[in-house]
């Protein structure tokens, strides 16, 4: 049981715990959860950090999209962001790399949800480890970690 399992189960709030047999080879985490999963990769969310050099913050995008710095800055009214090294990301959440959960984390951090997610009746994120996936309704997650909706993807 993990640290965001833990959280949902006592805040009461409806969730899905899924799990698959994760290969240590895969080259990205997310669309393999989306893979194994069975489910479409826009409804599978990776969690991400961006720094400006002091804060720390969270972008929570489908695993099939790529994260805008800029459009992610001006969400969070930085001036300009540079993505987390992943020493530093596993140290501020508490989670190894690819099982980064946006729940739970060892401090909370300003966080971002793409918009597109607002009008899912079901997201999947990390659930805290490499192989473990957990469905939340958008709003709840959101309410969770005081997040905001934002579009912090790059356009295609």
């Amino acid at each position: 049981m993990t640290p965001a399992i833990k959280l949902l189960q006592k805040q009461k709030i409806a969730h899905q715990v899924l799990e698959y047999e994760h290969d240590p080879n895969a080259s990205s985490f997310g669309l393999e959860a989306a893979q194994k999963l069975n489910l479409p990769a826009d409804q599978v969310f990776k969690t991400l950090l961006a720094t400006d050099g002091k804060v720390y913050f969270v972008a929570i995008l489908p695993v099939d999209c790529r994260l805008s710095l800029k459009k992610l800055a001006m969400a969070v009214g930085a001036k300009k962001l540079q993505m987390a090294n992943a020493e530093d990301a596993e140290r501020i959440t508490g989670y190894l790399v690819g099982g980064i959960s946006p729940l739970a984390q060892k401090k909370r951090l300003k966080t971002v949800i793409q918009t597109q997610a607002k009008h899912l009746e079901c997201m999947y994120v990390s659930g805290g480890k490499r192989g473990c996936d957990v469905g939340i309704h958008p709003n709840d997650l959101a309410k969770l970690l005081n997040a905001m909706f934002a579009d912090v993807i790059e356009s295609v």
